[in-house]
């Protein structure tokens, strides 16, 4: 069998293979509330042949959507409707994953298709959708043209830590099996930890343990709200790619810091904390992450999932095989063809009966293929 689709374990939780869902926005959400499109949207990957399906980024505050098409679990209103989702994927043997959030001072943004810059009177005007002020750790604006977001005071502070946990409670009873903790591209969390975007002088600031000490009390918070059986994740970047910024062996010391507070796994991605442009530095190619992901895990001493322009599955089964990483994770490769891991298992093994299909789905697709193979209508 393929490395890529050996089954995985965390905590009480296994995997029936090494493919998970990263979390994709879809900016469809009325007050943080999911509807029939995340249902349909995340359903197609369960029924594509992933193992971890990851709800999108889903804010644990009102004010800590990126944008107001944004998930939250800030109510339990929010609850329901999500449970309809984490069912489905149950039932159909994946595994159902959410990602928690706040947006920090990337919050109160359009939505991509609107230009990904701050909200304005034009939002109010034309979709109803007022502008929030932003809070970040540092009174310090995300890029030229937006808003000065707010510095947080203790009281700010401790109020997000408790909505992590609060959001990790509702994830629990919204059916969930797995958190990851956005912590990465720019978001608070991220936010803390890089001294490009802290440069508070207090306890919550200033060297890389006072830095770092947001995110492990997020972790602490949520382990004290989401049951020891069930795995948590943090997503990190591991490089900020400037010269200021993290390095990924500053980030083996917050993997560290992070798995002593109960961490189970580190989804390794990088940059995002500069504002909206490409650092200079950042060299993209196909599995450019995937050095960080092997080193975040042989230093720091827990799994590690690769993530980031992955696509082709014999480079992906190498990473496994190789131990660089213990899962993969892609994202847009599967909005474009979310049967991907079906596929690869044809590439790596071959599936000549589609018989890793859904049963619905395989029997049709066996029938076509002998019926075309018999008048000698298509072949390959």
């Amino acid at each position: 069998m393929p490395a890529l689709f050996s089954s995985f374990r965390l905590r009480n939780v296994t995997f029936k293979n090494r493919i998970a869902i990263s979390p994709m926005s879809q900016y469809r959400a009325r007050d943080g509330r999911a509807n029939d499109w995340h249902l349909v949207h995340l359903g197609r990957f369960v029924m594509g042949g992933a193992a971890l399906v990851y709800a999108e980024a889903t804010a644990v505050t009102r004010d800590g959507r990126r944008t107001p098409g944004d998930l939250g679990l800030w109510d339990d209103s929010q609850i329901e409707p999500l449970r309809r989702i984490s069912d489905f994927i149950t039932r159909e043997g994946a595994v159902p994953g959410i990602q928690l959030s706040h947006a920090g001072r990337k919050a109160s943004e359009r939505r991509p298709w609107h230009g990904e810059t701050p909200l304005d009177e034009e939002d109010a005007h034309k979709r109803k959708e007022d502008a929030w002020p932003a809070i970040a750790p540092s009174a310090l604006p995300y890029a030229d043209g937006w808003p000065t977001p707010r510095e947080m005071t203790e009281n700010d502070i401790e109020s997000v830590i408790t909505a992590f946990g609060a959001a990790a409670g509702r994830a629990r009873l919204a059916g969930f099996k797995m958190i990851e903790v956005y912590a990465a591209h720019g978001f608070l969390v991220h936010q803390f930890l890089s001294p490009i975007t802290n440069q508070r002088c207090d306890e919550w600031g200033g060297s890389a343990e006072n830095r770092m000490r947001f995110a492990v009390e997020v972790a602490r918070e949520i382990r004290r709200n989401w049951p020891e059986d069930l795995p948590l994740a943090f997503r990190l970047s591991a490089t900020d790619w400037l010269e200021s910024g993290l390095t990924v062996e500053d980030t083996v010391e917050i993997a560290k810091a992070l798995r002593s507070a109960g961490v189970d796994l580190i989804d390794c991605s990088s940059g995002g904390i500069g504002g909206k442009e490409r650092p200079q530095r950042m060299s993209i190619a196909q599995g450019f992450q995937v050095p960080f992901a092997a080193q975040i895990r042989a230093k720091a001493d827990i799994p590690t999932m690769a993530v980031g322009f992955l696509w082709d599955s014999k480079i992906c089964d190498a990473v496994i095989e190789r131990g660089d990483a213990d899962m993969i994770a892609l994202g847009r490769e599967l909005l474009d063809d979310p049967n991907w891991p079906l596929h690869c298992v044809t590439q790596l093994e071959g599936d000549a009966d589609h018989a890793r299909w859904p049963i619905e789905a395989g029997w049709w697709l066996m029938k076509r293929d002998r019926l075309l193979s018999k008048l000698g209508l298509r072949s390959g």
